[in-house]
């Protein structure tokens, strides 16, 4: 385990994150190429079908991460444990965490599969062109099946975040993600089940990652002599702590939802055009998150022994990395969103919208990497409650903006842009404002083995 001294030098302190943010980058940059590399295959069998997966994909992403706090919950909770040199502990309270994820996953499905046309017309498929609704469903389907293993491998990873074992977290991301792309060609063209055939490979990927997550930890846990069985106790708290982190997760995805639904309003093309955009932006945003992984797993560690000078040194240096990832990411994108289009669509109306989306989402990475650094400190300091309340104000000022934007804006391309502007530029500066804000003051560094 990486331990975060009370005074390390710069270089010292640069090396810690860096041993816990490159892995978990890799890791991070992994998960997202599962609907990247589904919008490039589902993307050659026509618009209509890249538009339904543009549908199903936001819904299906949204079931799975506003659970996100068993992995963010459980990370600040094992590394304090962690931190107060109770590693038996932080190990169980992982696997009751697992417990949880398993039993929320199950239901998740089952009603998703109940309610995949109401939620698929909620988005703005009822109104976008014949076909869209069909594929949309479709998808969504034969997708849920893998929702359970997906709540799984969220849990698991919180508790190797928890233990600083990022390394593990990145070798089973990137072996999902080559078996992901391997059966989606296999089944989308090779097989020929379309659109279907991407779902399927996507869910027997997602499984063998939470059996491969699960193999690991619970080495750990034997070793450590913890007991497999759940703990009602400890399910309890899991899913306590986590009720302020999904209530922030719940308000952040109904943005995103809400942010979808305008882009369906101006038609395919722009609907296509922004599911694109939106995984790359949430590969860019994740991959800027491997810092606050950093955070949260250091912050939490330190918190525990009660090391608050090394938390504010460790702060400041991870908020310096975020904004200079985020300015290099930015250029990165400014040279590629010209060229990204032809990867994912023959539609020229497609690639013009894209091109748009994208250059927004690149001028705007340097504040979002100094978000997400932030918001991953405070989440390793179980400041669930403020993020909750912050999420909520947040959310709430976004929705009018983008609610005008889709009822007085202009159609297609232009439309889609300033769509843009108010998600990826307004509402990220309004956090960027609140989270400095929080971070400058005392209320968050509570110290000890619990919050």
């Amino acid at each position: 385990m990486i331990r975060l001294s009370s005074n390390p030098g710069r270089s010292n302190t640069d090396r810690q994150i860096l041993a816990l943010a490159l892995p978990a980058l890799g890791a991070l940059i992994a998960e997202p190429l599962f609907l990247l590399v589904d919008s490039a295959i589902v993307g050659r069998l026509g618009t209509t079908e890249l538009a339904g997966l543009g549908i199903a994909g936001g819904i299906l992403t949204t079931a799975v991460y506003i659970f996100v706090f068993l992995a963010y919950g459980t990370t600040s909770s094992v590394a304090r444990l962690m931190g107060a040199g109770d590693r038996t502990r932080a190990i169980a309270i992982g696997m009751d965490a697992a417990w949880l994820a398993a039993g929320i996953g199950v239901c998740v499905a089952l009603l998703g599969y109940a309610v995949a046309p109401y939620a698929v017309d909620l988005v703005g498929a009822a109104g976008a062109e014949p076909g869209v609704r069909e594929a949309a469903i479709t998808y969504l389907r034969w997708a849920l099946p893998g929702v359970p293993a997906m709540l799984i491998v969220l849990a698991l990873v919180g508790v190797l975040r928890g233990l600083q074992n990022t390394r593990v977290t990145l070798w089973i991301a990137v072996s999902g993600a080559l078996l992901n792309a391997v059966l989606n060609l296999l089944l989308v063209h090779g097989v020929g089940w379309g659109i279907a055939g991407s779902a399927i490979g996507t869910t027997i990927s997602q499984c063998g990652m939470a059996i491969a997550a699960t193999g690991y930890v619970v080495g750990d846990a034997r070793r450590a002599g913890v007991s497999l069985k759940p703990h009602l106790a400890g399910v309890r708290l899991a899913g306590r702590t986590g009720v302020p982190l999904l209530i922030r997760t719940m308000a952040m995805r109904l943005l995103l939802l809400l942010t979808t639904a305008v882009a369906a309003g101006f038609g395919a093309p722009s609907l296509a055009a922004h599911q694109v955009a939106l995984n790359v932006w949430n590969l860019l945003a994740l991959g800027l998150d491997a810092l606050a992984i950093a955070g949260q797993a250091l912050t939490g560690t330190a918190l525990g022994r009660g090391d608050v000078a090394g938390v504010r040194e460790a702060t400041q240096r991870m908020v310096r990395w975020g904004i200079g990832a985020g300015v290099v990411f930015a250029g990165v994108l400014l040279l590629c969103a010209g060229v990204l289009g032809p990867l994912f669509s023959d539609d020229p109306e497609v690639r013009r919208a894209l091109t748009g989306a994208l250059i927004v989402a690149a001028l705007t990475q340097p504040v979002a990497g100094y978000v997400f650094v932030l918001d991953g400190v405070l989440i390793g300091a179980g400041d669930g409650r403020f993020l909750a309340y912050a999420a909520v104000l947040q959310t709430a000022l976004y929705a009018p903006a983008a609610i005008a934007i889709g009822l007085w804006g202009p159609d297609g391309k232009a439309g889609l842009v300033w769509l843009w502007v108010a998600f990826a530029g307004g509402w990220m500066v309004v956090r960027a404002v609140v989270l400095r804000r929080r971070e400058r003051g005392d209320q968050w560094l509570v110290t000890g083995a619990y919050r």
